[in-house]
């Protein structure tokens, strides 16, 4: 299983690769926020603050978007195809996760680099803990993804996830942190896991290590994983089959 995930990890990196232009474009709006609001945010907030936000908003975006592959697969018929080989139903999915997330990692870097060059000082090990964060909730997101763009009509998976995501990114905290809104708009956000995420990251980022705030975070990335990875490993071995 582990060459057969190594295969086409491969192969999807190759393809990538290719479409460089494709990974700077998936980034844009997180950077669009960070140059255009982040001098207005810093005013009143910090650095910081802002950038975990958008950090966690370009993690929905890029790998909660990553079942599009799947989508495009199941027209051309490349899907059907790969349903005769003998290869591993769990590497056929890991291979496509994998790939998605190093896409994420790349594009985290990107927008580091620039937060960095705009004030961002987050201390290392809060930055490294953020990233390993962050990267395992990326794994959990494009395999849900995948999930939904095999379980639901093909020309429904962009809407629908659209739908899905605008709405999570906003309840997460992502643009002003929560403690900001009303009683009742801070009490709806408690039932998206990516506030619990989001607001770890800013204690990571400000040198809190730990918390319980941390804690929580960490507890509700571990089990978003394991839920996303059963989720989508069951949904995938299914259409699979």
């Amino acid at each position: 299983m582990l060459r057969e995930t190594w295969v086409l990890f491969r192969h999807g990196v190759r393809g990538t690769l290719q479409q460089k232009i494709g990974i700077v474009i998936g980034a844009i709006q997180p950077l669009l926020f960070l140059v255009l609001f982040g001098p207005i945010f810093t005013t009143f907030g910090t650095w910081e603050t802002l950038v975990p936000g958008l950090i966690i908003q370009l993690g929905l975006m890029s790998t909660g978007m990553a079942g599009f592959g799947v989508v495009f697969e199941k027209r051309s018929g490349v899907l059907e195809r790969i349903r005769v080989t003998p290869a591993s139903r769990l590497a056929l999915l890991l291979g496509r996760v994998l790939n998605n997330t190093l896409t994420l990692v790349i594009q985290l870097v990107l927008l580091l680099a620039v937060a960095f060059a705009f004030g961002l000082r987050a201390p290392v090990p809060g930055l490294a803990a953020g990233l390993v964060l962050v990267v395992v909730l990326g794994v959990s997101l494009a395999a849900l993804s995948y999930a939904v763009a095999l379980t639901i009509n093909e020309q429904l998976f962009a809407p629908v996830m659209s739908t899905a995501v605008v709405p999570l990114v906003l309840l997460s905290g992502s643009f002003l942190p929560m403690s900001m809104a009303p009683g009742w708009l801070d009490a709806i956000s408690h039932i998206s896991p990516f506030r619990y995420v989001l607001e770890a990251l800013r204690d990571l980022f400000n040198g809190r290590y730990l918390t319980g705030t941390v804690g929580l975070g960490v507890a509700v990335t571990a089990v978003f994983a394991a839920v996303g990875l059963t989720v989508g490993t069951r949904v995938f071995s299914r259409q699979n089959a």
